[in-house]
């Protein structure tokens, strides 16, 4: 047993997760990998991936009973994350999202909103969390999306992009600004928009580096209404939602980088494992050596990091954005060093499309990216340490 099939034996499931575990592992496994290149070379929408997770009926582990889900431990569904962004880091991104977008529906919405939205993603629906606008990405606060009272309505007007599902969402969770209020920050505010609402179009979708199946649109919202009852919580509440739903997606997208590092990990092993050079095989060269100790500890490490915060999270912890932070930075730095390393351990033959290492230093770029840049996590952990 080597040290990555200890560290996955010491996570804490209940039976329940680990039967859960062993059928998604099995669907990774026998269809997403398999289906993985196609997708990527054709930028097609999964939809075939969908419908097979919609099977295992996956997205009821982050939905609360009453609301028609079976809920699981976060740490089972970051297992899940790193299994399915393993196999197919596009459709583990189109899962993730999911659980991103409605979780501030769940933490935040009132019983009635609850009822009546929450089924839907439990049944298969797929979220869409918009945040990020041409104009403002990590500064939230430069968004220019309006909401506007009109008697029991909220009318909305704006543009977002780089929205993950945007273009196939059953439902939004949209951040604007309350026109009634003027401060930059006390006038972000949340609701939920619904597939359909007229005024909501799609602008166009990105033909991106990585994660080429996985949606990514731009969204053009003109006089859109939506009922005030699709508010959650007051006016002006946007920021704390915000936080506190990032401060739960981060170790998502950590687990998710970390899935695109194991499969490239796994592969660098194996080849330099069968692959001869000079009489020898590749691994016994000690400068190869060394390459493989440096990923496999870094790698260790960040994984026992992830399931330290996990257990922490599910057992009701509350402060923990600097650890979520921390995770999310490091584990999307390994995931590009890792990826670009076994690029290098494969030689030509993993510039080539035919092994997944192409595709799998490809996919990692964006994890660095997304969520709040590395640069921006260091500032936030960096200046942690500041006393006032």
């Amino acid at each position: 047993m080597n040290i990555f099939e200890r560290l996955d034996a010491d996570i804490t499931l209940s039976e329940d997760e680990e039967q859960l575990l062993d059928s998604v592992r099995s669907l990774a496994r026998d269809e997403l990998a398999k289906r993985a290149q196609h997708y990527d070379k054709s930028g097609e929408f999964p939809w075939e991936n969908v419908k097979a997770i919609n099977n295992l009926g996956l997205n009821a582990m982050f939905i609360p009973e009453q609301y028609g889900g079976a809920q699981l431990s976060y740490t089972a569904y970051l297992e899940c994350v790193r299994e399915i962004a393993k196999a197919c880091a596009s459709t583990g991104i189109i899962w993730a999202t999911n659980f991103h977008a409605i979780k501030p529906v769940i933490d935040f919405g009132t019983e009635e909103q609850k009822a009546r939205l929450l089924p839907r993603i439990a049944e298969g629906g797929l979220a869409a969390l918009a945040i990020t606008e041409p104009d403002a990405g990590s500064d939230a606060t430069g968004m220019r999306t309006r909401f506007t009272l009109d008697v029991d309505d909220i009318v909305i007007n704006g543009v977002k992009t780089f929205i993950t599902n945007g273009d196939v969402a059953d439902l939004y969770v949209l951040f604007g600004k309350w026109s009634e209020i003027d401060d930059a920050k006390k006038s972000i505010s949340v609701l939920v928009l619904e597939k359909g609402t007229p005024g909501l179009s799609v602008i166009s979708t990105e033909e991106k580096m990585g994660h080429r199946a996985s949606s990514t649109a731009t969204i053009s919202f003109d006089n859109c209404r939506v009922p005030r009852a699709n508010l959650l919580c007051e006016p002006g509440d946007g920021l704390k939602i915000l936080f506190s739903s990032l401060n739960k997606s981060r170790p998502s997208v950590g687990a998710h980088a970390l899935g695109i590092a194991r499969a490239a990990f796994e592969d660098g092993v194996a080849y330099i494992n069968q692959r001869k050079q000079s009489g020898r095989k590749i691994i016994e060269f000690q400068g190869v050596q060394f390459m493989l100790a440096d990923m496999a500890t870094d790698l260790a490490m960040c994984e026992a990091w992830m399931w330290r915060l996990a257990k922490r999270i599910d057992e009701g912890g509350k402060d923990f954005g600097m650890e979520a932070s921390m995770l999310k930075m490091r584990a999307s730095d390994i995931a590009m060093r890792i990826t670009t390393d076994v690029v290098q351990l494969f030689g030509g033959y993993g510039y080539c499309s035919d092994y997944r290492v192409e595709r799998l230093m490809r996919d990692a770029k964006i994890t660095q990216i997304w969520e709040g840049t590395n640069q921006v996590h260091r500032q936030l952990i960096g200046r942690s340490f500041l006393i006032k």
